[in-house]
This record gives C-alpha cells, sequence and structure tokens, in this order.
C-alpha cells in the first residue's frame, strides 16, 4: 500500500488540524519535484510493501495540475515496474476542483475511485465552516465524475457542526444516499488544538450540538444507511457490497504501508513506524526527506491491534493474541458483553450497535 500526501490547500477549513499549506503553484512544482526523489529513493521500501492500493490525500490533492499527477504517476510505474498489482486508486477532491478538463485528465491515470469532501449539502453549513464549494457545485461535480466513468466514488459528510439540528443532519444523508454513490465516510466534528473552531467554541462564536443529538445523529445515519442498503463496516464508514475502501481496510488490518510526502506516516506491518516531518521548505531542500522513527513494543503492537480492528465490523480475531493478551482481552471484555455492548463469536471481539456509540471509552478499557 502506498499513501502519498499532498499538502496543498487553496484556504483552510476551520477545523482541520492536518498538515497543510496555502502556498503558491511555485512550491507545488517544488513539492512534486522531491516528491519523485523520495518515491525513486524508498524504492525497495515500496516494491516491499507492494503497490496493490494507492491513496492520494491531504490537503487537498485536487490541487495539483494534471501535469503534476502524471510526473506522480510516472515516477511510481518506474519504480513498480508497472501497476499489475494495483486494485484500487483513490484521490480525494473537493467539490469546487472536479472541472472536465480535471475529470477528463485524471482518467489518464491509475485513478479508479475519487473520495469527495462534501461535507454538508446546506449552503449555509458549509459558508459557516468555510468549505470552497456550494452544494449545488458538489452536485455537479459529482455529475462530472460519473459523465467521465468514475462510478466508485465516496462521499464525506460531517455531523455535529456548529447550530446543526437533527433535521438538517437527516436531511444531509438522506440527500447523499440519493446521489447513489457507492460509499459514504460520516465524521463527528472534532474541536482540535490550534484550530480557527477551537477559538470559535471558546470564545462563545459557536455553539456545538450537546452529546444528546450528537448521539442521535449518529443513530439516524446508521439507521438510514442500513435502509439503503449500506454496509456499517468501520465506524466511520459504510458502503454498499463490493465498495468497501480497500486502501482503509488495509489500515485496519494491519498491512504493511509507505508513505510519501511531507507528514506522512509509514508502517512495516510489524514493529517499525516511520513519519516524514512536517515541513515543507525541509521536504523540498534535503536530498533526503527528514523523518523520525519508532519501533512498537509488544504492548503498543497489541494496543494498535485492538484500535484498528475493534473499529470494523470484522471485528478482533483472537486467535491472533498471545496468550497473555488473550486473557486480558477477554477479562476487559467481559463486562462489557454482558453490557450487550460487545459480543464473542467463533473467537472474533466485536462492537455492538450501543457498543459503537461509546466506542472509544470500550476500546480504551483495552489498552495495555
Amino acid at each position: 500500500m502506498i499513501y502519498i500526501h499532498v499538502p496543498f490547500c487553496k484556504s483552510r477549513c476551520i477545523y482541520c488540524d492536518f498538515f497543510s499549506t496555502t502556498r503558491d503553484a511555485d512550491w507545488q512544482r517544488r513539492y512534486v519535484d522531491a516528491l519523485v526523489r523520495e518515491i525513486k529513493g524508498r524504492r525497495e521500501e515500496i516494491v516491499k510493501a507492494q503497490a496493490d492500493t494507492i491513496y492520494i490525500g491531504g490537503g487537498t490533492p485536487s490541487q495539483l495540475s494534471a501535469e503534476a499527477l502524471f510526473w506522480i504517476f510516472n515516477a511510481l510505474d518506474e519504480v513498480c515496474e508497472g501497476f499489475a498489482l494495483l486494485e484500487e486508486c483513490t484521490i480525494e477532491a473537493n467539490p469546487d476542483d472536479v472541472t472536465e478538463d480535471w475529470a477528463e485528465a485524471l482518467r489518464e491515470t491509475p485513478v479508479n475511485r475519487v473520495s469527495m469532501g462534501v461535507q454538508s449539502l446546506n449552503d449555509a453549513m458549509l459558508k459557516l465552516i468555510r468549505r470552497r464549494h456550494t452544494a449545488t457545485r458538489a452536485l455537479e461535480a459529482v455529475a462530472t465524475l460519473r459523465d467521465k466513468g468514475y462510478t466508485n466514488l465516496s462521499l464525506d459528510l460531517m455531523y455535529g457542526l456548529p447550530g446543526q439540528t437533527l433535521e438538517e443532519w437527516e436531511r444531509d444523508v438522506k440527500d447523499i444516499i440519493a446521489i447513489g454513490a457507492p460509499h459514504l465516510s460520516a465524521y463527528a466534528l472534532q474541536v482540535e488544538e490550534g484550530t480557527q473552531l477551537r477559538r470559535n467554541v471558546e470564545d462563545g462564536t459557536f455553539v456545538l450540538p450537546e452529546e444528546e443529538e450528537t448521539v442521535a445523529m449518529y443513530d439516524s445515519l446508521m439507521r438510514l444507511t442500513a435502509a439503503a442498503g449500506f454496509e456499517h463496516y468501520e465506524i466511520s464508514n459504510f458502503a454498499m457490497p463490493g465498495f468497501r475502501a480497500k486502501h482503509n481496510s488495509g489500515y485496519w488490518c494491519g498491512k504493511p504501508y509507505v508513505g510519501l510526502g511531507p507528514g506522512a506516516h509509514s508502517y512495516d506491518g510489524e514493529r517499525v513506524r516511520r513519519c516524514n516531518i512536517p515541513n515543507l521548505e525541509r521536504y523540498c531542500e534535503d536530498d533526503k526527506p527528514p523523518f523520525e522513527q519508532e519501533i512498537l513494543t509488544d504492548d503498543e503492537r497489541y494496543n494498535e491491534s485492538v484500535l484498528t480492528r475493534l473499529r470494523t465490523s470484522d471485528g478482533l480475531d483472537m486467535s491472533s493474541l498471545s496468550e497473555k493478551e488473550r486473557n486480558h482481552t477477554l477479562n476487559i471484555a467481559k463486562r462489557h458483553i454482558e453490557s450487550g455492548r460487545m459480543s464473542v463469536k467463533n473467537g472474533i471481539l466485536r462492537l455492538n450497535a450501543s457498543g459503537i456509540f461509546v466506542s472509544n471509552d470500550i476500546i480504551s478499557d483495552f489498552m495495555l
């Protein structure tokens, strides 16, 4: 698996704490040169990790020109000696970047899946959180991608937004379902340190929904997507049969991946984690991108497995654990099973519907 981090945005949303910048096209050219250099310099890692999925995230990857995307994929093609193993290639996009020309150019790349950040179909809400597009523009972007042959589309929504009501949220979910995209990701708004949202909440400019309202929004999300035939295969992800995100599923089951670009993370599938320093200047100027590395202990590996696998409908396979870890897991799980928030069947431990609401609290109980 390969992840490429594109750190450029035209503007920043009030809630975003990802590494990104609003720098100009000259910096984008320098970034692409450095990225190609990193791809070639990490050839052995990339070949070992296998390019069965590629995910281009950000930032806003759709801010890159078609020419820049061609350079990136040409470098990957050279290192991977073609894309014979490639099953899924996803690019994130903002609706206002999806023009006829951009979508047409995208067809000349290996991209076969587009993940688009719609967030809401309420224009007032979009303006409030500083999204650049309108609801109409989002619908036009979907139509444009479909006209160019892209049917594997994933749309993002957010709930728990300032002033958002349950009725407004349910209208968004119903409208997104009606679009007919086979994949939906829905995320609760997080108030992160250092963001404009944090400042607005702290000074009273924004009032967020109460926890009970946010829980009701998530409950309605599960109900509406299930009625429409979606599989709830991960806490925040819903897919029609056959349309689960292969790349993200790889993260959740512990597959190795190589992260390219400033701020990108890598994992060897065993113990070694690496993070490129989130600094665009150093990334572009250094011959080799500066990075930090950590070696996971047994306890950290266990914690990682619990954290990722219990987020999914596939659950945690107890046979993958050591005897010590299995005993610890069953001991902690007992009270959650008795409360109806978890279940275990054929050696697989899973969250039940009522447990998903408090998944963070439950999962934290298992941490060593």
